[in-house]
């Protein structure tokens, strides 16, 4: 076992602490369209020029520079709505801040690829631990000019960091790059422009507790009423008191519909966002609120019914359920589900194959999943797997996080604990000692039903390996069931067991003298003789 990394303990992933469901706007009139899109398009250009301003703050931005820009907002807007603005603000430059440290983090990892492999002579064989040369002079220098290109990047992101420059774009930086190749894009200049503008709109407010149904600015009483707070410029618009518009339609949540609609009767806290879906013309209201994160259980108590072992691949999930001893029970069941085609269809996939999961877990009485660790933020470059393209096109379509996230809050409404394990060595393992003796004429075990094995027993802290070392009374279970396997130093653990002379075994060493002679067989066809038969030519009479 030298050479190889230490795997982590397994341990118990804690729940989600928030909730967010979303529910369409229905039956509404022209004039709740015209005011709705009024109301985020004044908001989006106010919310445009904060951004902009936060961004020239830079590192420099203090609690002072906040009040200033709230005090601007609050005349063009209200004062909550300032408050929703400037909050937004500041989330989305954190987030890009994040992802300029993420972005600048994955230049270095591949300027140290380029520059190791580089050193090497061409044509230098590698391994699995480190790469070798490049195959050709030709390769090489191409990869030198992509060393420089890169050192050149982080330099500007470097120097942007240190400065406090971040880039966001409003609307999403690849809807604005298909402002100039519309013919690929399949859309018109006018179907951009109404699907820019919708993108840009800013209507979302926060709750606030203690205040009537959870949220003065955009606000859904129990029976489903919407009714929003207007701006200072847009009050004319109003069709009830104190400036307010009521949307003829109705919303109903149908997912936690009960749990929002106690929030709301006790008023508390529910945040709103309502936003227009340019390609359906339909537009949908997304309901929000924190709730305190669930107490984790134990490990040993999540793993007192057993656990259902899960490899997450590019397209389906292996899962195989273990006994709490570690042994697999029934056969490996698999949870397909399709990443092509828009985001909205790849989450109701992968929502699909989670639900079924989460269901046939409570139909076997489990109550733990163990799942990998998995974070590939390290492993899709190009550097690390050079012309393994197709490679880094899997890794980069599994969504590990959406799962991860997806399974941690369905798992949570019905009792079921997460459990997430080290992902190191468990599919080659797991094929090694699980795969062919699992195999069958009527069950073909493939590498990932092993692998969720694996991931299985590595969460109930056995070890992979199925060879264990026999108990010590008389080779039975009298000390304990089987799951210890034998010590890497324990000599001729791989090798059959050794023949013992006794009558127990029946078997003696093969320099041992035969006490009495082996009994003749009954049938001529079985009978030895080292005598040659011959038939003499005249038969003896008398």
């Amino acid at each position: 076992m030298g050479g190889l990394r230490e795997v982590a303990a397994p341990f118990v992933v804690p729940g989600p602490s928030g909730v967010a469901v979303r529910t369409r706007l229905k039956q509404l009139t022209s004039a709740d369209v015209e005011v709705l899109r009024r109301v985020g398009a004044h908001l989006g250009v106010l919310a445009s020029r904060d951004l902009k301003a936060r961004c020239r703050d830079g590192l420099g931005h203090d609690a002072g520079a906040w009040a200033a820009r709230k005090r601007e907002l609050t005349p063009v807007s209200s004062a909550r709505w300032a408050g929703a603005i400037t909050k937004a603000t500041h989330d989305q430059w954190a987030l890009a801040r994040r992802s300029a440290l993420a972005h600048i983090q994955s230049l270095e990892a591949g300027v140290r690829t380029l520059g190791h492999r580089l050193s090497l002579p061409v044509g230098q064989k590698g391994n699995r631990r480190a790469p070798g040369g490049y195959r050709s002079r030709r390769e090489w220098h191409a990869k030198a000019r992509r060393l420089h290109v890169l050192e050149d990047r982080l330099v500007r992101e470097r120097a942007d960091w240190a400065a406090g420059r971040v880039r966001v774009v409003r609307g999403g930086k690849r809807l604005a790059r298909a402002r100039h190749h519309l013919t690929a894009a399949g859309l018109t200049e006018a179907r951009w422009r109404e699907r820019w503008e919708a993108q840009r709109w800013f209507v979302q407010a926060d709750g606030e507790s203690g205040k009537r149904f959870g949220n003065e600015t955009i606000r859904i009483s129990p029976d489903g009423e919407v009714s929003i707070r207007l701006p200072a410029p847009l009050k004319e618009l109003a069709n009830a008191p104190h400036g307010r518009y009521v949307l003829t339609g109705r919303v109903a949540f149908a997912h936690r519909g009960q749990e929002w609609a106690d929030r709301v009767a006790a008023n508390r806290a529910v945040a709103y966002r309502i936003h227009h879906d340019v390609a359906r013309g339909r537009s949908y209201v997304t309901a929000s609120w924190q709730k305190p994160v669930t107490r984790t259980i134990p490990l040993q108590a999540a793993l007192a019914e057993g656990v259902i072992g899960v490899d997450m691949n590019a397209g389906h999930l292996a899962a195989w359920r273990l006994d709490t001893h570690g042994n697999p029970i029934g056969d490996p069941r698999r949870f397909f589900y399709d990443l092509t085609g828009p985001a909205e269809h790849r989450d109701a996939q992968v929502r699909h194959a989670l639900t079924r999961l989460v269901h046939w877990a409570t139909a076997c009485g489990v109550k733990a999943i163990a799942v990998e660790d998995l974070d590939f933020t390290a492993e899709k470059t190009r550097e690390k797997h050079g012309r393994r393209k197709r490679f880094r096109q899997l890794i980069s379509g599994m969504p590990t996080g959406r799962l991860c996230a997806r399974l941690t809050s369905m798992a949570d409404q019905t009792g079921i604990a997460v459990i997430a394990v080290d992902p190191a060595y468990t599919s080659k393992w797991g094929a090694q000692h699980w795969q062919k003796p699992l195999t069958s004429s009527t069950r073909k075990t493939t590498r990932h039903d092993a692998a969720s094995i694996a991931i299985g027993r590595r969460a109930q802290g056995f070890p992979v390996r199925r060879r264990a070392a026999p108990p010590r009374t008389h080779q039975s279970d009298g000390c304990g069931h089987r799951t210890v396997q034998a010590p890497p130093d324990t000599p001729g653990r791989e090798g059959p067991r050794h023949r013992i002379p006794g009558p127990r075994t029946r078997s003696v060493p093969p320099d041992t003298e035969r006490t009495r002679a082996t009994r003749t067989p009954n049938t001529v066809r079985g009978a030895r003789s080292v005598q040659e038969w011959v038939q003499g030519s005249l038969l003896l009479t008398e």
